[in-house]
């Protein structure tokens, strides 16, 4: 299979969470850094991938499965490190890769029949907020190792970051709930098939 320049910049997003991940669980000067870097990298090939694929070279079935992949890796990978650096804790991870995994596993059933099934609006505001809030959490420790600021050492701030981390985990959640909902007639025709 030939890769175009948009199936391309896909993978090497699967090696950026690679490196993004070593940053995040190594300690060495300048990881923090490093893992604002490769994260930004990250988003900047998501970005463009799309951007190429819509307008340029179309999109494929490589990149319709891929893509989204890529993007949950890159997430999970974040997510995860996080639990190693004790700002979020290990039952919130779960959950959201649980609704990860199974969301992906309905899209995969489906597929079998031709059904492509799109992320919903709750499924697209929730992207935005985990996005959102691993950014700032990225850029906090990357200021903290520069530059140790003293509001990052109260409860208070703790208390703000762990609340954001339950905020997040409860909308992805809520909307996998939603998805699995709307989607239940397809759930229910594939076991029935079965």
């Amino acid at each position: 299979m030939k890769m175009n320049p948009p199936n391309l910049l896909t993978l090497s997003r699967f090696v950026l969470a690679g490196f993004f991940m070593l940053c995040l669980s190594i300690s060495f000067p300048g990881s923090e850094i490093a893992a604002v870097v490769f994260f930004g990298i990250a988003a900047l090939t998501d970005a463009l991938d799309g951007h190429l694929a819509r307008t340029v070279y179309g999109c494929s079935d490589f990149g319709k499965l891929m893509d989204p992949l890529a993007d949950k890796v890159l997430t999970a990978a974040a997510f995860i490190g996080f639990v190693e650096t004790g700002i979020m804790s290990a039952w919130m991870v779960t959950l959201i890769l649980a609704r990860e995994m199974m969301v992906t596993g309905l899209r995969l059933l489906v597929a079998d029949k031709g059904v492509v099934l799109a992320a919903g609006r709750w499924g697209k505001h929730k992207t935005i907020w985990q996005m959102v809030f691993i950014s700032a959490v990225l850029l906090l420790l990357a200021a903290y190792s520069v530059y140790p600021l003293s509001f990052m050492e109260t409860d208070l701030f703790w208390i703000l970051v762990q609340g954001s981390a339950g905020v997040v985990t409860a909308l992805t959640v809520w909307s996998g709930l939603i998805y699995f909902w709307q989607n239940r007639h397809l759930l229910s025709e594939t076991t029935d098939a079965k």
